[in-house]
């Protein structure tokens, strides 16, 4: 004898909860490996940008150095650099973390006029290899 009638059974269509918890679970994964991932690629856009900061100073400093007929050590205010109309329109750090100043002298091969300060623990983060600029 039968106890149930299989052929007028229906299934039940959808996701148990188990399911669903995992399904959830892999989502948040996901989204937690984006957000790493984001923050990474920020990190380093903000890096670039310091550098090519400090780069592009460097350059208008070597360019106007070479125009007045500038020697090593001659005085040089960044406002001769930085302004309307001048080599550099502004000069911005990427963030809050870095700062800048600008030096008081036309600088040595391998001296930086625009110095960058990092917050603490941040320096090897955005700071240029001394060997990128050694021939700035």
């Amino acid at each position: 004898m039968k106890l149930t009638n299989t052929q007028t059974m229906k299934r039940k269509s959808g996701m148990t909860l188990l399911e669903l918890t995992v399904v959830i679970l892999v989502l948040l994964s996901l989204i937690s490996i984006l957000f790493i991932g984001a923050r990474a690629w920020k990190k380093g856009s903000d890096r670039a940008a310091n550098i090519l900061n400090i780069r592009n100073v460097q350059q208008a400093v070597r360019a106007h150095a070479n125009v007045r007929d500038l020697e090593i050590g001659d005085t040089l205010a960044s406002t001769e650099i930085v302004g309307t109309g001048k080599y550099l329109n502004t000069v911005s750090p990427p963030n809050t973390d870095i700062t800048y100043a600008y030096g008081a002298a036309v600088p040595a091969i391998g001296t930086l006029y625009l110095q960058a300060t990092y917050a603490s623990g941040t320096s090897g983060d955005f700071a240029p290899a001394a060997t990128t600029y050694a021939e700035w």
